[in-house]
C-alpha cells in the first residue's frame, strides 16, 4: 500500500514541505494541514460520526461530521469536497469555509480548516473510517461534553463551531 504524503505549512498555511502521514504521526514538529466539515440538518441538529475502532487515532470516539488530510498539493476546500464524498458520500453540496486554527498534541499538529453544509441525509458511511453516525443536537452534545465520548479535538472545537449555528438552530429555544 502506498503511503500517503502531505504538504508541511506554517502557521499561515503556506507550504514549506513534504512528509510522509507516518512521521507527521509521531511528530508534533511536522505541521500539516486537515479539513473538518460540520454537516448540519433544517433542524439544526450537527451529524457527527463514530470513528472506526481501527483508526490509529482516537479509534471508537464521535468526532466531527467529515474529517481528513489535505493530500500533498491539494488545497484545503478541495479536501473538504472530496472527503465528504468519501466519508459521507455528499457530492453535490459545496461546503462553506468557516474558519481555521492551530491543533497540536503531544502525537501531531494540525493546520485545521473547518467547514460546513447544510444537508439532511441519506448518507452512505465509508466502513473504514466510520462504525456509525448520526444528528445530534446542540443540548444532546453539551450535555454529552466531557464524558469521553468525543475526541478531544471536537470538544475543543464544539464552542467554536455551535456560535455558528443560528439560534433557530439550536433547539434550546
Amino acid at each position: 500500500m502506498r503511503e500517503e504524503w502531505f504538504d508541511l505549512v506554517d502557521e499561515d498555511g503556506n507550504r514549506v514541505g513534504r512528509a510522509k502521514r507516518s512521521e507527521c504521526h509521531g511528530n508534533p514538529d511536522l505541521l500539516h494541514q486537515a479539513v473538518h466539515v460540520f454537516v448540519v440538518n433544517g433542524a439544526g441538529a450537527v451529524f457527527l460520526q463514530k470513528r472506526s475502532a481501527a483508526k490509529d487515532i482516537q479509534p471508537g470516539k464521535w468526532d466531527t461530521s467529515v474529517g481528513g488530510h489535505v493530500d500533498a498539493g491539494e488545497e484545503p476546500d478541495a479536501a473538504a469536497r472530496r472527503e465528504a464524498r468519501e466519508e459521507l458520500g455528499i457530492s453535490k453540496a459545496a461546503p462553506e469555509f468557516l474558519y481555521s486554527y492551530l491543533w497540536r498534541t503531544a502525537v501531531e499538529s494540525e493546520r485545521i480548516q473547518s467547514y460546513w453544509i447544510r444537508h439532511e441525509g441519506p448518507f452512505t458511511l465509508h466502513p473504514d473510517e466510520i462504525d456509525e453516525g448520526r444528528f445530534w443536537t446542540a443540548i444532546e452534545i453539551d450535555a454529552a461534553l466531557s464524558s469521553g465520548v468525543f475526541t478531544p479535538n471536537f470538544e475543543t472545537e464544539w464552542p467554536r463551531v455551535r456560535m455558528f449555528l443560528r439560534p433557530s438552530d439550536d433547539s434550546s429555544d
